[in-house]
């Protein structure tokens, strides 16, 4: 569960998954992971992460203030992990794919328009993001649907500071976010395992909640290329493909859009993907999990939470059978 936490109870040191079925199955995914498995036997993962990591993230500095209320007690994920097991298609398929390839991610100039039900569309470059709304450091929980989850300290500030400065009209009932999709810089999208460009989507109470992070770092430095470089959106209490990366669009709509992973397997990925160990995944349990950084294949199993222990979130959701809107 989330821990609000006061100065006198503990210090916290400041800075400071998704396959489909078809690549699951796919004797290029399978010697993928063996090798892995055999690198982590062996001792091998350190090594290969510490020299992929290297390739990942600028070094930027990213000055945030820690949030306490909102900083999870868990041991944090090493940064090397954290940037070399990653889930971003556009640059590979394979989970060290991001690291090893999205150097070829420009981000700078980097622009995001705001647009649909809106008093008036608009334009937002990198620079006026960060300067919306003062940057803070929350450490929270990441869950992906194959088991593995992460904790990682992200930078950003509440999602809803930008909402607000959209000023939605009554029309607007969900958030869109569009990624971006450039064949020249993003070689994964020559693989159509998706329909690209990658979208994701929110009800608006659920865009609007303080947990909903808009992101522009993590552990002290702008994100790295492969972690969703230069803004994403990090959803605690839902599995980690819901927190789009490298957003180019945030869309005001007036009906359920559409989103990449529900329209890859509507009966695999539901619209909401709230973290929930009671609702599995049609070839993956979600009672347990695995935290990256401690042992890899052989770490512990510990029990999934649900709403992956973000039980603040409980209220959104009153009143809704979350077997069938899952």
């Amino acid at each position: 569960m989330l821990i609000k936490i006061r100065p006198d109870q503990i210090e916290i040191p400041q800075a400071s998954e998704i396959t489909p079925q078809a690549i699951f199955q796919s004797r290029r995914a399978f010697i993928a992971r063996a090798a892995a498995g055999a690198a982590l036997a062996g001792g091998g993962w350190g090594a290969m992460s510490d020299a992929l990591a290297q390739q990942g993230g600028n070094g930027k500095k990213l000055p945030a203030t820690l949030n306490k209320a909102f900083a999870v007690m868990d041991k944090q994920t090493p940064y090397k992990d954290a940037t070399t097991y990653n889930n971003y298609y556009e640059f590979g398929t394979d989970k060290a794919d991001p690291a090893r390839t999205a150097g070829t991610l420009k981000t700078n100039p980097w622009t995001v328009d705001i647009e649909g039900e809106v008093k008036k569309p608009f334009t937002l470059d990198l620079d006026a993001l960060l300067k919306l709304a003062p940057l803070e450091e929350r450490i929270y929980r990441l869950r992906c649907v194959e088991g593995w989850s992460m904790v990682i300290p992200w930078i950003g500030y509440s999602l809803s500071a930008l909402i607000k400065k959209a000023e939605p009209t009554a029309g607007a009932k969900y958030v869109q976010f569009i990624t971006l999709a450039d064949r020249k810089q993003m070689p994964g999208l020559s693989d159509p395992v998706l329909n690209w460009p990658y979208t994701e989507g929110l009800r608006m109470d659920e865009a609007m909640h303080p947990l909903a992070l808009l992101t522009f770092g993590m552990y002290g430095e702008v994100l790295p290329n492969q972690n969703g470089a230069p803004v994403r959106i990090v959803l605690p209490w839902k599995y980690g493909f819901k927190s789009a990366k490298s957003i180019v669009k945030i869309r005001f709509v007036k009906e359920q859009p559409k989103t990449a992973w529900n329209m890859y397997s509507t009966q695999e990925y539901g619209f909401y993907s709230n973290v929930n160990p009671e609702v599995d995944h049609p070839r993956w349990s979600q009672a347990t999990e695995r935290r990256i950084g401690e042992g890899g294949f052989f770490a512990p199993k510990r029990k999934t939470l649900k709403f992956n222990g973000y039980n603040e979130v409980a209220g959104l959701y009153a009143g809704m059978d979350l077997r069938k809107f899952f």
